[in-house]
């Protein structure tokens, strides 16, 4: 398999790695009242799960280390031969693959079945989500969703939702694309570096997320409250100063657009 060298997102575990630009400085979770996610006793025994969906693809390379496990997802094999990555498993219900695709997937079968697994086309898991809990089934608790944007907003939706399975199941994941990643904050404080330019939005995925501060940026909040039906949190901008953002009780989907 290639792999390729990346730029880190440090942790309180060492690095958080999102395969595009330096983000992510540090998570603290001491105050999570629901006792999930907690990065400091997190058990962290393998490498990342990497996804890679059928959505738009707009990176040209990601970063896979050797204890890396890679899974496409249904047409997210089309991608792995563009970004010269070898897929540990490929799963889908596979009705968004090419034609020669669905072939070199039975030849797999035939050849190595447990690295192929078909899903059947009317159920209630998305394949992403299947995917991650596959992810989840083999230990691993930092994923990182490539293609897992654009072209149908309800399975960008959908994949928001999933980054928020994971956090209710101890992991943490992150949508990432070559201009920006997601992330959902819950019950605790994400620390940013000040390196980071571009665009910070957030957006309350329960009805009301409270206790929300929001610091060393260009709009600032102290123990707000911030509603899913108001966009208080939107277009925010990192000022080269180290932000933070945290909620003591609800759940944020936070979103971050890089500057071109």
């Amino acid at each position: 398999m290639t792999r390729r060298n990346d730029k880190k997102l440090s942790d309180s575990k060492g690095t958080i790695d999102t395969g595009s630009k330096d983000a992510i400085q540090s998570m603290d979770t001491k105050n999570n009242t629901k006792g999930k996610d907690n990065i400091k006793g997190m058990r962290v025994t393998k490498g990342k799960c990497i996804v890679i969906g059928a959505g738009d693809l707009t990176l040209g390379q990601i970063p896979v280390a050797e204890n890396d496990f890679v899974i496409a997802v249904d047409g997210g094999l089309g991608y792995c031969s563009v970004l010269e990555v070898e897929p540990d498993l490929i799963l889908g219900d596979f009705d968004s693959v090419s034609e020669g695709e669905a072939k070199a997937i039975e030849t797999l079968e035939r050849q190595i079945p447990e690295r192929i697994i078909r899903l059947p086309r009317e159920k209630d898991d998305t394949d992403m989500l299947a995917a991650l809990k596959e992810g989840l089934s083999r230990g691993y608790t930092q994923f990182r969703i490539y293609a897992g944007t654009g072209g149908r907003f309800d399975h960008t939706f959908a994949n928001i939702q999933c980054l928020l399975f994971l956090k209710n199941h101890d992991a943490v994941g992150y949508l990432v694309d070559g201009t920006g990643m997601m992330l959902v904050i819950q019950n605790e404080a994400v620390h940013f570096q000040k390196s980071l330019e571009g665009v910070l939005s957030l957006f309350s995925l329960t009805e009301e997320s409270r206790g929300v501060t929001i610091e060393g940026m260009k709009y600032l909040l102290q123990g707000a409250s911030v509603r899913n039906d108001f966009p208080i949190g939107i277009s925010n901008e990192f000022i080269g100063e180290e932000a933070m953002v945290s909620v003591e009780d609800g759940t944020l989907v936070c979103m971050i657009s890089y500057a071109e």
